[in-house]
C-alpha cells in the first residue's frame, strides 16, 4: 500500500459550535511530527470547515514530510457556498503544492448528506433519518445521483482552474459518482461492521476493480473503529450520536447508559482492517482519526467520551498532569490503537 495514512480534524463546525477547540497551531506542528515519526504515517487527510485552520496544518503536514489530502469537510452549507469555499481551498492547495509539496484535493466529503439540497431536510439529522429508512431512500436515488454528479462536474471544474495537483472526492455509495473528471477513485465507506463482515473483503475487491478498470488508484479515504467493547460490530455508525447525552451548547454532558473500555478492540480492528486493504490493493488508506478534541477521556466510566472517539490518542480533560506524558505538553496519550497503528505502517 503506497499511501499509509490518517484523518486530522481541525474542526468539524455544527450547531456554532466545532469539534477542535482549541485550536493551537504549535501542538499541530508537533502532531504532524508525532503523525510522520511516530506514526509512521506517509500521508494525512487534512478535513474541517475552516480553510485557514486546513491552510496552517496543511503547511505543518508538509514541513513534515507527509503527503497532504486537503479536504474540505463542511456542514450545513448551500450548494454555492460550498463552491465559493472550494475555490479559496483550491487556491490554498496550490499555494502549498507550488512549494514542492505532494498535495492531493478532495472536493470535499459526503457532500450528499451534509449539504442543504441534495436530500429532503433543512437539518442534518432529517437527511440522517433518512439513512435509516430505505424503504423511502430508495425512490430519491436516481435523480439525487443525477442532480448530484452534475454538482460534482462544477466542483471539479472550480478547483482545476486554480488547482494543478491530482483531485478526488471522499465519496457514500448512495451517490453513485461518476469518477471520469476525477484522478483517484475514493470512499469513506470501508467500515467492516458485524452485518457485512462476510462481504466485507470482496466489497474492496470491487472497488479496487472498479479503480483498475479506469485506469486509476483507489483510496479508503476513513475507515476505523471506537474504544468500547462491542465498537467494532458496529463500526460504521458514528456512536456519539447515539451514546453520548449533548447539551444545548453541542457538548457532551453525559453517556447515556454503561458501557466497558476496551482499546484492544480499536487496536485489533485496524490490524484486520488494513491487512485486508492492503492485499487488495488499495493504494492509499486513512484511518478515523488521531483525535477527537471534543470527546475528552475520564478516569470516570460515566463520563469517559472517549470511548465514542474515533481517535487512536484519547484526549484527556485536564485532570493529570502533562509533564508525566509519554508526550510531555501534549493533551493527549496514545491509546493501544496508536501503537497497533505505528507497527502496522512500519512494516
Amino acid at each position: 500500500m503506497r499511501g499509509k495514512g490518517i484523518t486530522y480534524d481541525t474542526g468539524f463546525l455544527s450547531a456554532g459550535t466545532s469539534t477542535r477547540e482549541p485550536f493551537d497551531t504549535e501542538i499541530v506542528r508537533r502532531e504532524m511530527r508525532v503523525i510522520c515519526n511516530d506514526l509512521h504515517c506517509n500521508a494525512v487527510r487534512i478535513t474541517g470547515g475552516n480553510p485557514d485552520r486546513l491552510e496552517l496544518a496543511a503547511g505543518h503536514a508538509a514541513d513534515a514530510g507527509l503527503e497532504v489530502w486537503f479536504c474540505p469537510f463542511t456542514n450545513g452549507l448551500t450548494q454555492a457556498e460550498v463552491l465559493d469555499l472550494l475555490a479559496d481551498c483550491a487556491e490554498r492547495a496550490e499555494r502549498l503544492r507550488r512549494k514542492s509539496a505532494e498535495v492531493v484535493l478532495l472536493t470535499g466529503s459526503e457532500l450528499s448528506l451534509f449539504t442543504v439540497g441534495f436530500l429532503p431536510g433543512e437539518k442534518l439529522e432529517e437527511r440522517l433519518a433518512l439513512l435509516a429508512n430505505p424503504l423511502r431512500l430508495r425512490p430519491m436515488i436516481g435523480e439525487l445521483r443525477a442532480r448530484f454528479n452534475e454538482f460534482l462536474r462544477s466542483a471539479v471544474d472550480v478547483v482545476r482552474s486554480r488547482f494543478g495537483g491530482k483531485v478526488s472526492y471522499a465519496s457514500l455509495p448512495l451517490e453513485g459518482v461518476d469518477w471520469a473528471p476525477f484522478d483517484i477513485i475514493s470512499t469513506d465507506a470501508a467500515y467492516r461492521t458485524k452485518e457485512n463482515a462476510a462481504q466485507f473483503r470482496d466489497n474492496i475487491r470491487a472497488f479496487v476493480a472498479q479503480g483498475r478498470a479506469q485506469g486509476k488508484p483507489v483510496a479508503i479515504t476513513e475507515f476505523g473503529c471506537t474504544t468500547y467493547r462491542g465498537a467494532a460490530d458496529l463500526a460504521g455508525h458514528d456512536p456519539s450520536f447515539s451514546m453520548i447525552v449533548w447539551g444545548d451548547d453541542a457538548r457532551p454532558i453525559g453517556l447515556n447508559c454503561e458501557y466497558v473500555r476496551d482499546e484492544d478492540e480499536q487496536a485489533t480492528y485496524l490490524r484486520e482492517v488494513l491487512d485486508v486493504l492492503e492485499a487488495e490493493g488499495v493504494d492509499s488508506a486513512f484511518v478515523n482519526t488521531f483525535a477527537r478534541y471534543d470527546l475528552t477521556h475520564s478516569s470516570d466510566p460515566r463520563q469517559d467520551f472517549d470511548m465514542a472517539s474515533f481517535g487512536v490518542v484519547k484526549v484527556l480533560d485536564g485532570s493529570s498532569d502533562s509533564d508525566f506524558r509519554r508526550y510531555r505538553g501534549m493533551p493527549w496519550e496514545p491509546k493501544a490503537g496508536f501503537t497497533t497503528l505505528a507497527k502496522i505502517y512500519r512494516r
